[in-house]
């Protein structure tokens, strides 16, 4: 049977289950959904790693839609089981398998039509940006950076990781076998980033990003992508959210990664 009060408790989740149609069923979000802007209207039932049960139960929610995307995130479904509310979970680390989540959302909201759509839609710009950057040989070498104190990259794990590659870049720290790691100065020395992509998690620390910032860091004047000046500050919700925008996250990288290709990122 179609939920009819959901809760989601992370905002990719959020933003999958309005583009599909269903977001006239959520009645409760996490603290940071806040796209598209009819989310900003809901209830609110804490940040994500501190979710009030009580608040979502409170709600009376059908289905909850949680999430593993952030470590930590564990302790919201402890809480669900706990409380006997009824969930599933979503811990995508790849393009595919947010695809395959957002057919999952399909499924249980009972618009599997609209899902496809959905899906077919992302697959159309991944298949657009992989046969033109083609036209490129150069492979740039991309350091990701989630956090700047401790240093947190991405890492193979990551669905950015997979976003690195379909527009012909590489993520230099796609040798970890994990989502993300705390790297060291030297690690990313070692490793000489043609292109930095700055892309703090979280809207507090999007605001302090800055490039003069990055490119006056004590020690990094010898990397590459600083003597070039190329470093990006770009938005968390269109790279830091497995969802219906990874689309649009793909044409900005695009831009960066092979301008001489997509045209420049200032262009558009």
């Amino acid at each position: 049977m179609r939920p009819s009060r959901i809760v989601s408790l992370c905002p990719s989740n959020t933003e999958i289950l309005f583009a599909i149609g269903a977001g006239e069923h959520v009645v409760g979000v996490d603290s940071y959904s806040d796209y598209p802007p009819p989310v900003r209207n809901l209830p609110r039932v804490g940040p994500d790693l501190r979710v009030s049960i009580d608040k979502v139960k409170a709600l009376e929610p059908d289905l909850v839609i949680a999430s593993l995307t952030v470590p930590g995130m564990e302790r919201n479904i402890e809480g669900l089981e706990k409380a006997g509310i009824s969930h599933i979970v979503l811990n995508p680390s790849s393009i595919e398998e947010t695809l395959e989540d957002i057919v999952t959302l399909g499924e249980v909201t009972e618009r599997p039509e609209e899902a496809q759509k959905l899906v077919d839609k992302i697959r159309e710009t991944i298949h657009l940006i992989e046969s033109r950057r083609k036209e490129s040989p150069l492979r740039p070498r991309l350091y990701w950076e989630w956090w700047p104190d401790p240093l947190i990259s991405a890492c193979r794990l990551s669905w950015v990781n997979d976003m690195s590659e379909v527009v012909g870049g590489v993520n230099i720290f796609s040798h970890i076998e994990k989502t993300s790691s705390v790297v060291e100065l030297s690690d990313i020395a070692t490793q000489d980033p043609d292109i930095l992509l700055i892309c703090w998690c979280g809207t507090k620390m999007q605001e302090k990003m800055s490039k003069d910032k990055i490119l006056s860091r004590t020690g990094w004047e010898n990397i590459k992508g600083i003597r070039e000046k190329k470093v990006y500050c770009i938005p968390e919700p269109l790279f830091g959210r497995p969802g219906p925008r990874i689309a649009d996250g793909l044409k900005m990288l695009s831009k960066i990664v092979h301008p001489e290709i997509f045209g420049r990122l200032e262009d558009s």
